[in-house]
């Protein structure tokens, strides 16, 4: 007796967009608990500050979202701002979801499945699937950032969110 797989009719931009509605609420609980007089601590001098690397997580899903329009696109020149405040962070994070929102659901799977070329000048640096990209970089990449930023809350003593399972100072939200 074989199981006959489930019929997948959501979209590849369908799927990215579910994950990233779950996922951001759990990222902004992240970024309400860094206090504005720690936005300039960073754990080592090599580090981001922690306001920077809230900021990055806040603006990440937006920009990758935006960046992909282009084909090719130049590769960036990485900044990190330093915030003013957490407001600030929140503001560019609350921007960042609506540009997700509004962007991501445009890309039918051609365009997912569409070769994305990331370039310098006349160099190609980077040649991929789109919807690749977005799932790399956008998720990710993001989650890489969050569980970093976590050790920047242990290290100030600030109680770390749960985020898929508990945190030492949380249960997951489910069990909330």
């Amino acid at each position: 007796m074989s199981i006959a797989p489930p019929i997948i009719t959501e979209s590849i931009a369908q799927s990215l967009l579910a994950e990233f509605v779950i996922q951001a609420p759990i990222t902004r609980r992240f970024l309400e608990r860094l206090p504005d007089d720690k936005l300039t601590w960073k754990p080592h001098e090599k580090s981001l500050t922690a306001g920077q690397l809230a900021y990055h997580l806040a603006s990440v899903p937006g920009g990758i979202c935006r960046f992909v329009q282009n084909n090719p696109a130049q590769a960036p020149n990485f900044n990190f701002p330093q915030p003013a405040s957490r407001e600030e962070v929140l503001k560019t994070f609350d921007e960042s979801i609506a540009t997700v929102r509004e962007i991501l659901p445009t890309y039918d799977d051609d365009a997912m499945h569409e070769t994305w070329r990331l370039v310098a000048g006349d160099k190609e640096l980077m040649a991929q699937p789109r919807g690749l990209f977005i799932r790399d970089v956008m998720l990710s990449h993001w989650y890489q950032h969050r569980g970093q930023f976590s050790v920047y809350l242990r290290i100030l003593n600030i109680p770390v969110p749960a985020s898929w399972g508990p945190s030492a100072d949380e249960p997951p939200p489910f069990m909330q």
